[in-house]
């Protein structure tokens, strides 16, 4: 908590009596009563930066925090070797939350008072302070600018190899990427996906009213069995429903089976214990596999770039669709 300043000062016994009733009152708790005291001290002494200090003082624990930032300028400005004057303006930005300015202030204090001890752990505090609100910034600045399309860019020439066609693999590219942007999306709000399957519908053949462009795979990985019957129900979902290419999304904590992850010798799990999301694309010319990993800073979930998987080591479920070596489309 802030403190009035009870430094004796110069002036009449007046005056002095304001002060020291504002101080009372200061100690009180009652700033509201502490800061109209030294009002009228100050209209009566105007130079005296004494006042002007306990005023700040009692504004910032009203949270009044420009009047207390000008109280402590001003103070500054009639006594500027003092160093109440940056401590307290020191104080004042802290509640700002300016944490770089107001340790600026408090290491001009310490200059003008290099013993203090309070004033050597506000700037040890705020250095800390200042750190974490930059990475804060960093981690939001992470969060809000996902580019996934930029960390998929290698994939563009493999996609356009494949398919001759501009338009298809085009279209694929974008798919991929609002899918993966979506989970991303829902990752950093909620800290999970929901396992399901994307389709790319065949706009011509595709019948909309009977297929949906979604498929829910929640119980898809719980054992052997129920893995095998999703996968059946799958791949004749993709052939019913002419679909071009498929998306699996799938958080890596709810696979019981098959644990991708585990293996032995090359095709061992490089990843450590991070969580996160797979995402499985399927196609009848191209398969690719991603995990994008998690962590949590600052009190956010941060999403990592897709790191690329060997999708023969690591597959979360097999081919959908029947192989195709090129295509003249």
């Amino acid at each position: 908590m802030a403190e009035a300043e009870v430094g004796s000062g110069e002036g009449k016994p007046q005056e002095m009596s304001l002060k020291d009733k504002g101080n009372e009152f200061f100690k009180a708790g009652n700033y509201l009563k502490a800061a109209a005291l030294y009002t009228q001290a100050i209209k009566q002494d105007p130079s005296n930066p004494t006042l002007y200090s306990n005023r700040a003082a009692a504004f910032l624990n009203l949270v009044k925090l420009n009047k207390a930032l000008a109280d402590a300028e001003t103070t500054i400005t009639l006594k500027p070797q003092w160093e109440k004057g940056y401590f307290r303006k020191g104080c004042i930005l802290e509640a700002m939350e300016r944490y770089d300015d107001a340790l600026a202030a408090f290491q001009i204090a310490l200059q003008y008072n290099p013993q203090s001890a309070e004033v050597s752990r506000k700037i040890k505090r705020l250095s800390q302070l200042a750190k974490d609100k930059k990475r804060a910034q960093e981690v939001q600045n992470l969060r809000s600018n996902v580019d996934i399309a930029k960390s998929l860019e290698t994939l563009k020439s493999e996609m356009s190899e494949k398919y001759k066609s501009e338009d298809s693999w085009k279209e694929m590219f974008s798919f991929l990427v609002e899918t993966m942007e979506t989970a991303v999306k829902s990752w950093h709000e909620t800290s999970k996906v929901d396992p399901r399957v994307y389709f790319l519908l065949d706009k011509e053949k595709s019948q909309a009213d009977k297929y949906a462009p979604v498929v829910n795979i929640d119980k898809a990985f719980e054992s052997p069995h129920t893995h095998s019957s999703c996968f059946s129900f799958l791949r004749q979902y993709a052939e019913d429903s002419f679909s071009r290419a498929a998306c699996l999304v799938a958080p890596k904590s709810i696979i019981a089976y098959p644990q991708v992850w585990k293996g032995q010798g090359s095709r061992k799990w490089k990843h450590g214990q991070h969580d996160g999301f797979f995402v499985q694309f399927e196609s009848p010319l191209l398969r690719k596999l991603w995990f994008i990993s998690s962590s949590n800073e600052m009190g956010k979930t941060l999403c990592r770039d897709p790191e690329v998987l060997d999708i023969g080591a690591h597959e979360v479920l097999p081919r959908l669709f029947k192989e195709k070596l090129s295509s003249s489309s």
